[in-house]
């Protein structure tokens, strides 16, 4: 089960087989893993890791955690390989099954609980502004070009917020003006580039 062992991995992109070379490499690793073959698990992890990490991290904001979690998720699939029936579903949909059910184990046991009464108010909000921020590549819908028609405040603003990385807040901060005035600024820039785009 190690996965740093020195056999040959022979992985097949889950991304690019199509619905039938899915549903073979599912029965034919289905199958090495009853037969307790250490590399298949490597091709599993290899297969599966990232969109598992992805369930996870919808419970779980920690990057750490989540990482621990997809761990404990993969020792759970070693170990229960004998229970997963392919008539009552695809691979993938029971491996996402444990991966949400250790997640929220995880949410209700002790540890979980004590670091959270640990954490000051200052990481906490910081994990949940993480948590729900998401990055565009602007670059790739023309925004960055666009932006140049605004008036140099809303340019100065928008480059921080949607360029920059900058929270609403941070952004106030580096300005020194009212979070109110930033985010005002950011709905009447958006308003007017929405023009643009219909």
């Amino acid at each position: 089960m190690n996965r740093a062992s020195n056999h040959k991995i022979l992985a097949i992109p889950h991304g690019d087989k199509s619905l039938g070379q899915k549903e073979c490499f599912e029965v034919e690793i289905v199958r090495a893993l009853k037969k307790q073959s250490e590399s298949s698990f490597n091709r599993l992890y290899l297969n599966y890791a990232s969109m598992l990490l992805g369930v996870i991290l919808k419970f779980v904001p920690s990057r750490e955690n989540a990482e621990d979690i997809l761990q404990e998720t993969f020792i759970k699939i070693w170990k229960s390989i004998d229970q997963y029936d392919a008539e009552k579903g695809r691979l993938f949909t029971w491996m996402a099954c444990l991966a949400r059910n250790t997640a929220k184990d995880y949410l209700k046991g002790k540890n979980f609980a004590k670091s959270i009464k640990n954490d000051d108010i200052d990481s906490v909000y910081a994990k949940v502004n993480d948590f729900h921020y998401f990055r565009y590549n602007t670059d790739t819908i023309g925004v960055r070009d666009l932006v140049t028609l605004l008036s140099e405040s809303q340019k100065q603003i928008l480059d921080l917020v949607y360029f920059q990385g900058y929270t609403q807040l941070e952004a106030s901060d580096e300005l020194h003006i009212p979070l109110g005035t930033v985010k005002s600024k950011i709905r009447l820039a958006v308003k007017e580039l929405r023009c643009y785009f219909v």
